[in-house]
Order: structure tokens, then C-alpha cells, then sequence
């Protein structure tokens, strides 16, 4: 009998992919009744707010539930291009916007518009857990960097230049980064565009948490001196809106390489529902409420690290941005899949491996702090405890 499935099947069932088995136990068993607490997971605990909510309503009310334009309405991407300009430094126009079904989606259309069978794509390590599957989709290879524990996963530019062959074609870089909530610096960004530059690469630059940085300033590769043309940025309004299942993203990038998008979204989705759109044009223009929780996060970051740090065994990495704390479990003597599956079974607090985020990310895990602060308090406590029954042991 002739191969059933496509080869495909195999790029986009990778590591990163399997990562999600613990989290969707735990889903499993919160639905089933039992006391747990999901940290394994970036969705914010918020409503959307009711003015965006509100928005979408009276649209799809209104009648607005036609076919859209496929690379989205002019008046969305050109508030996508500002709002991109004023976080990145940039001067983007709406012609180099497409509208996405999220940024996973964006990420997607960006490798099937630019890889093909023998690419090479350098991805730090560790990464996020879907990149490995939706950079692969191409056919490309994937070709992981390791960052170093000690310098808190920043970007390493001299072991990405070692990693350039001739069959590079990509940088993947992600800054605010998942799961490290590391900030790339003004030097970092001006040594990675260098070598691009160098070496005639394209960089394309996860910037979904660019608006919930806690300390210091984004910066953006495609601000960089000559890399407009070759960088892409994919963003979205999950994180810092609170909008996870409304799933708007976006790509950024030089018109060509936004044409070929276009097309790809007219065979895949055919665009994003106007009511979707509506409502992401009203989210882009509330400044307030992002700067608002913003200071939420900060908060709640604080808390987690302050009291893990009295957690035997462990040290938590303080994250620059984003949600997570990236927690180094190594001092308990578990591995990071043994400490994970044993802290959910023995307290209902579910956390990720960080080794599904590379390998350079054994003996870590991931914990996200995008719940209410009262249960988020409570999963701290029970997280020590535990620590300390090891202890006890």
C-alpha cells in the first residue's frame, strides 16, 4: 500500500509539539473536578475588555460578516504599522502588513513564503515550543543555539555566527523571549544585524511580548541600520490585550515578501472575520488598559520570585518581560520532567518542562504567572512546600 500521509505530518509533530501532554492532563483533571492550578499555560486570566468585546458585537450586529479582504482592511493595517512603529522603532506603512489568524499563524505563512528543502534556519536554544514544528513546515532544517544559563539566555552572538553555512537562510530570534522573559540588548541587536547583513540573511523576530516589558526598552531587529528589507517582525494581540482566542495576529516586512503572504492566506484562511478585525482596530488604540496590566504582570512577577526563592532547590531566572518565570530545578536533584510531573501529581500545580523548550533548557521549568494573584500565591506555597518534602524525604 502506497504511504498514506504526506511527509508534512512528520515536520509538524516534533519535541515541541509533545510538550503539551502534562498541561492538558491537568486540563483534563481541573475539568474533572480535582484542586489544580494550571501555571503551564500563557492565557492571561482577564476578559477581553468590554470595550473590544463590545466592538466586535455591534459589527457582527451590523452585518459585517462577509467575506474579508484577504490581506486585511487598510485602516487595521495601517493602526498594526503604528502601533509596530511605536514599539519597534520603525517606519513601517500598512503595505507591509498582513493580517493573520494569530501569531502562530503568521509565524506558519512566514516559513512557507521563505524556506525550502535544505535551508537552514539558527533558532536559539531554548525556543518556543511550536517553532520547531512551524519552521520545519518549509522543509528546512532546524539548526538550535545554545544560550548559556549563567548570562540568563541572552543571545549569544558569536556562537550564532559560528552556526551561518552556506545553506542558512534564516535567524529566528525572539525578544521579549518564551519561555525566558529575556530582553534582547541595543548591542545584541546591533551584532545580530551585522551578521545578517554579512552573511545576506533574512531575521524574523517573534515580538509578541514587545509591549510587556518590565525594565528597559525593546528593540527591534528591523529598526537596525539597513534591515528593514530583511527582517520580519510577527506580533499579535494575545498577550497584551488579553485576546488569546480571538486569534489576531499579524506579519511585518518588506511588500514583497507580504504579496507572497497574501496569496498563502487566500488558499489557507482567506482572511481574518471583519468583526475580528473591528475589534482588533479598537484594542490597538487602548493604551491604557495595556500599560495597566503591564503593571499587573510586574506584580505578579514579583510575587513568584520572591517566594520561590525560598523554595529549596530552586532559582528562579527574573524575567525582563512577558509571563513566565524560567525556574532552575537542577538544586532539587529531579530532572525537570520528573520535578514537573511529580509536582502536578503530588500538589495540582502543573508547570512546563523547559527541556520541551531545547535542550539546553534540562533541568528547568516554566511557570506562568497569567492567573488571578490569589491562586497564584497559593500555587507558590505549595510549590515550596513540595521543595521541602523532598528535603524531608
Amino acid at each position: 500500500m502506497r504511504e498514506r500521509f504526506s511527509p508534512l505530518v512528520e515536520r509538524v509533530s516534533g519535541k515541541g509539539a509533545q510538550g503539551w501532554e502534562l498541561h492538558r492532563a491537568a486540563v483534563e483533571a481541573k475539568a474533572a473536578g480535582r484542586d489544580v492550578i494550571v501555571m503551564s499555560i500563557g492565557d492571561p486570566e482577564f476578559s477581553t475588555s468590554p470595550a473590544i468585546a463590545d466592538t466586535a458585537v455591534e459589527a457582527t450586529r451590523s452585518g459585517d460578516t462577509h467575506y474579508p479582504e484577504v490581506q486585511g482592511r487598510y485602516k487595521v493595517r495601517k493602526a498594526v504599522a503604528q502601533y509596530v512603529n511605536h514599539l519597534s522603532a520603525t517606519s513601517h506603512g500598512a503595505e507591509n502588513v498582513v493580517l493573520c489568524n494569530g501569531t502562530q499563524n503568521a509565524l506558519f505563512n512566514v516559513s512557507l513564503a521563505l524556506f525550502t528543502e535544505g535551508d537552514e534556519v539558527i533558532m536559539p536554544d531554548p525556543a518556543y515550543l511550536t517553532y520547531e514544528a512551524t519552521l520545519r513546515v518549509g522543509g528546512a532544517k532546524l539548526v538550535p543555539v545554545p544560550l548559556r544559563s549563567e548570562s540568563g539566555f541572552a543571545l549569544d552572538i558569536s556562537a550564532i555566527a559560528q552556526s551561518v553555512t552556506p545553506r542558512t537562510k534564516v535567524i529566528m530570534v525572539n525578544s521579549p523571549a518564551n519561555p525566558t522573559g529575556a530582553v534582547a540588548t541595543p548591542d545584541e541587536v546591533a551584532g545580530l544585524a551585522a551578521l545578517a547583513r554579512e552573511n545576506d540573511l533574512w531575521v524574523v523576530s517573534d515580538e509578541v511580548y514587545a509591549d510587556l516589558i518590565f525594565e528597559g526598552q525593546h528593540r527591534s531587529i528591523a529598526s537596525a541600520p539597513e534591515m528593514v528589507d530583511r527582517s520580519v517582525i510577527v506580533g499579535g494581540l494575545s498577550k497584551s490585550h488579553a485576546m488569546t482566542g480571538w486569534r489576531i495576529g499579524w506579519a511585518v516586512g518588506p511588500v514583497d515578501l507580504i504579496n507572497h503572504m497574501e496569496r498563502i492566506n487566500l488558499a489557507m484562511t482567506y482572511g481574518l472575520p471583519g468583526f475580528i478585525q473591528q475589534a482588533a482596530l479598537t484594542a490597538l488604540r487602548a493604551d491604557d488598559e495595556v500599560a495597566a496590566m503591564r503593571e499587573i504582570y510586574r506584580r505578579r512577577r514579583d510575587l513568584v520570585v520572591d517566594q520561590l526563592s525560598e523554595a529549596p532547590g530552586l532559582v528562579p531566572l527574573v524575567p525582563g518581560a512577558g509571563m513566565f518565570v524560567f525556574v532552575d530545578v537542577r538544586g532539587t536533584g529531579m530532572t525537570s520532567n520528573d520535578f514537573a510531573w511529580e509536582l502536578f501529581e503530588s500538589t495540582g500545580v502543573a508547570v512546563l518542562d523547559g527541556a520541551n523548550f531545547g535542550q539546553n533548557a534540562q533541568g528547568w521549568v516554566r511557570m506562568s504567572f497569567a492567573i488571578d494573584e490569589t491562586y497564584l500565591a497559593e500555587a507558590c506555597r505549595r510549590v515550596v512546600d513540595f521543595c521541602q518534602s523532598l528535603l524531608d524525604k
